[in-house]
């Protein structure tokens, strides 16, 4: 029982340093409130997505979602929400309930990846699954880089993955990278995060670590 016991240890010791080391170490210079573009981070038990405004930027930038046949045009559309994942794991278990063997074994071990990209209207904050940054400009750009950057382009273009949505809003799109249960959906998160300026824990695999750094930090 002592090396199941150090085990644990080893474990847990890992993951509370990687929430109370910061990455970045030192924090950037403050940003004027007044040219900073808000973005949201969304939690939820297992898995982050980061939420950016529309608006003619945006769209602008990812001009594929609504090739795709997303509603980014909808009155009632205000965010557009990303997140990153494991290929099977995150198309084939919308819901708890439709858990299966094949994806959960995949998500624990390694796996394509893709993009799920989302649309949300009105968002209430606070919440405890939803905190908001000011982001600067410079910050800002290397976000939607960043998240541009994830996705996958076949044959030069990007194009949603056919009869994968959850519902007429959404869309699942390749993304390069390999998933894993060391480099999974929360780290591609908190890697965009500090593309844009953020400071997070120096490794955060789960949503708890990820929100208790970005707290102590920004």
């Amino acid at each position: 029982m002592r090396w199941l016991a150090a085990i644990v240890f080893a474990a847990a010791f890992v993951v509370v340093a990687g929430t109370l080391v910061p990455r970045p170490l030192w924090p950037a210079e403050k940003t004027d409130k007044a040219e900073t573009h808000r973005i949201l981070v969304l939690a939820n038990p297992i898995h982050t997505d980061i939420a950016i405004p529309i608006d003619a930027e945006t769209l602008a930038r990812f001009p594929f979602l609504a090739e795709s046949g997303m509603p980014v045009m909808h009155p009632d559309a205000r965010w557009l929400v990303f997140g990153w994942g494991g290929r099977a794991f995150y198309i084939e278990t919308p819901t708890w309930s439709e858990l299966k063997p094949v994806p959960l074994f995949k998500g624990l071990t390694l796996d394509r990846s893709v993009i799920h990209a989302d649309i949300a209207g009105d968002v209430i904050e606070p919440a405890d699954h939803v905190a908001g940054f000011e982001i600067g400009p410079d910050g800002y750009e290397r976000l939607l880089s960043f998240i541009e950057a994830s996705f996958a382009r076949i044959d030069g273009r990007i194009e949603a993955i056919p009869d994968t949505a959850y519902g007429p809003n959404d869309r699942f799109f390749e993304a390069h990278g390999w998933f894993s249960a060391v480099a999974g959906c929360n780290t591609w998160t908190a890697k965009a995060l500090r593309e844009a300026g953020l400071r997070t824990g120096w490794w955060n695999p789960l949503p708890v670590s990820l929100s208790a750094s970005l707290a102590l930090y920004n």
